[in-house]
């Protein structure tokens, strides 16, 4: 703890143990302002902590780097030996650490080597020529450090309060925050924020026609957090449509918790602004809801905007609907779509009365639209619409033989439109003829264009999958085509022949564009192209499981009767022929017998070994019956003239005689 003078300054130099130099700064500074009777590093360390809002670790570690730099400057340490320092944030003592190596004589450089007897009271298994880290603090170490560390402890806390900031802004990147104006100049205007960081809102990012004053509180999003070498350089918008988004995030609830999703903005700061909208559940007005009762939620957001106007409508999945509402205030009469590779186009029809106020002020009204919808909008009144579809008519033979009712009404529509051009009064019933005869034509040649774009890709596809696919897999350097020819292909973005192939097939002339590819390239192409021969594809192989009909466990064999065999004494021929028949069958369940005795092995053996008792006769003629009809006429008798198994059949003579057969 440090020791202060009768005239209330702490003395360092009569302090034995020293105090971390950044907060003897702190505390020689604040004993000044306001009377200290007793000091305490712990309430000096947290007031740092507060005032400089860090963490305690950070503010720690970086009085700690600040010794370690001390201590080597102190004693002339080498930056290839490993240092490091220990603060006591109760205390304020700090304590440094050095590895040095062990000897077991004397020391000749205190700063590197440490005896063995030192050594081993850190680590008992120390042994010389070891590396141990060992206490190593300067007995006047807290002078010296309060003369070279003072400056780097201020600049690794400003350090890591400068991190702290980028962090903290990187993560309100897009929302808004709230400060006060510092300055203003001709490069745009400083505005104070939270944890002492400083904003910039360049002239651009300002609404126009708004002034602010020094001292103003406002509020901006922060678009972009750059660092800087003075320190995070965080960039604030007012212009930007994300600051009209959170302001209508923060006065619409149902925006806040997605029951109502913005879907797109557009906006010319200070002046105008559209604002689609839809809801996520059903029964909810979108619109209503970002209104409010008498338009109270829209009505603080146009004030903290400079009183800029917004327009909130509601969003639809149908070009033609949406771009209708976009259009608003103004009535639309027609909306015709219009897409091509380059861009999509929209032709919009309005009335007479409300042409001025489609486009707006300036075209205001249009670039907002086309903006928010993305689409090109054109903006026609009904008379220009009507004076283009019959030129169109005219014009054109295969849509005029498409629509001849429409050809009929020309000489009519052309009278209208030459009263109209003489200001003379037309009726709202010619007006209505107009609009539909617009619409009739327009809408016929949508529907012509969509048939030709089908037909487009129906060819596209047809012309790809006449190409093999492993042409798509081929490089083009493959092909065996001229390297000079290879080289332009290259350049031009083709990789493979089938991306050749397939540009040859539908339009060749993109290919005939090339710079250095002429008739003779072409003619090389062909050539190439149609000499290459690609492999067949492999057919797939698709594991088929039959199922496999169950087959009968006896063959039918059908021979001719062959004479009784002789049966040795003892045995019954009727116990023979039931051994017999249940070898077959276990035969024919596989190529061997299950038991592993074979048809060959089952002859060599002996007569006595097919003998079985009355229970096994009665078990095989039950087994025998749970058999197929057909196998019903059938048995199998070992023949041992023969020497193999025959199978008779067997004639039902009666059922009550007493006789099987």
């Amino acid at each position: 703890m440090l020791e202060f003078e009768a005239d209330g300054q702490p003395n360092i130099e009569d302090t034995e143990k020293w105090v971390a130099p950044t907060f003897f700064v702190y505390i020689k500074e604040s004993w000044s302002k306001k009377s200290m009777a007793k000091n305490d590093f712990a309430l000096a360390f947290n007031e740092v902590l507060e005032e400089k809002q860090l963490a305690k670790d950070i503010v720690v570690a970086a009085i700690e780097s600040a010794m370690v730099s001390a201590y080597r400057r102190a004693v002339g340490a080498s930056t290839a030996q490993h240092v490091e320092a220990k603060l006591d944030p109760e205390t304020g003592l700090v304590t440094v650490y050095a590895e040095k190596e062990v000897v077991e004589d004397s020391v000749v450089d205190a700063r590197t080597e440490v005896l063995l007897d030192e050594a081993r009271k850190v680590n008992p298994e120390a042994q010389p020529g070891d590396m141990v880290v060992v206490e190593s603090t300067p007995a006047d170490f807290g002078r010296v450090a309060a003369q070279t560390a003072r400056q780097v402890i201020q600049q690794r806390i400003r350090e890591a309060e400068r991190s702290n900031q980028m962090e903290y802004y990187q993560r309100q990147e897009g929302e808004i925050v709230s400060g006060l104006v510092q300055a203003i100049n001709a490069q745009g205007i400083t505005i104070g924020l939270e944890m002492k960081a400083e904003g910039t809102m360049p002239n651009n990012q300002k609404i126009p026609g708004e002034r602010l004053k020094l001292h103003d509180r406002v509020r901006a999003v922060v678009i972009e957090v750059k660092d800087g070498n003075r320190g995070p350089q965080i960039i604030l918008s007012r212009a930007h449509r994300n600051f009209l988004r959170r302001l209508m995030e923060n006065e619409v609830p149902e925006i806040y918790h997605g029951i109502v999703e913005i879907r797109a903005i557009s906006r010319e700061p200070g002046a105008r602004a559209k604002v689609a909208v839809s809801a996520t559940q059903a029964g909810i007005d979108p619109v209503g809801a970002c209104v409010g009762i008498k338009g109270v939620r829209i009505q603080a957001i146009v004030k903290e905007l400079h009183d800029e106007k917004i327009d909130i409508i509601q969003w639809d999945a149908d070009p033609v609907d949406y771009i209708s509402k976009a259009i608003s205030p103004a009535r639309v009469s027609g909306v015709y779509l219009s897409e091509d590779k380059d861009a999509r186009t929209a032709t919009v029809v309005v009335g007479e009365d409300q042409l001025s106020l489609a486009i707006g002020r300036d075209g205001q009204n249009a670039r907002l639209a086309a903006k928010l919808t993305g689409w090109r909008i054109d903006i026609k009144s009904l008379t220009e619409a009507a004076i283009d579809t019959v030129s169109k008519l005219k014009a054109d033979a295969e849509l005029a033989a498409m629509l001849p009712a429409a050809v009929e009404l020309i000489p009519q529509i052309e009278d209208i439109l030459a009263r109209k051009a003489e200001e003379r009064a037309i009726t709202p019933e010619e007006y209505s003829l107009l609009g539909q005869f617009v619409d009739r034509v327009e809408r016929r040649t949508m529907q012509a264009k969509e048939e030709a774009a089908r037909e487009v890709d129906e060819r596209i596809a047809a012309a790809r999958a006449e190409i093999p696919a492993a042409a798509f897999e081929m490089p083009i350097d493959q092909s065996g085509i001229k390297e000079h020819i290879f080289n332009i292909l290259t350049e031009a973005g083709y990789e493979t022949v089938g991306q050749l192939m397939f540009d040859m097939k539908t339009d060749a002339n993109k290919v005939l564009g090339l710079a250095g590819i002429g008739s003779k390239a072409i003619q090389n192409i062909e050539e190439v192209l149609g000499t290459l021969t690609f492999p067949e594809p492999e057919p797939e192989v698709v594991e088929v499981v039959a199922a496999v009909e169950e087959t009968p466990a006896v063959a039918e064999v059908v021979a001719e009767p062959a004479p009784a065999a002789e049966v040795p004494v003892g045995e019954k021929p009727a116990e023979r022929k039931k051994e017999a028949k249940k070898v077959v069958e276990e035969e024919d369940d596989d190529e061997h017998a299950k038991d592993g005795v074979s048809l060959d092995d089952l002859f060599q053996m002996k007569p006595e070994m097919f003998q079985a008792g009355p229970e096994a006769e009665d078990d095989s003629a039950d087994k025998k019956k749970g058999k197929k009809g057909k196998k019903k006429g059938v048995t199998l008798e070992f023949d041992e003239s023969l020497g193999e198994v025959v199978g008779r059949k067997k004639h039902k003579r009666g059922e009550d005689d007493g006789e099987d057969w």
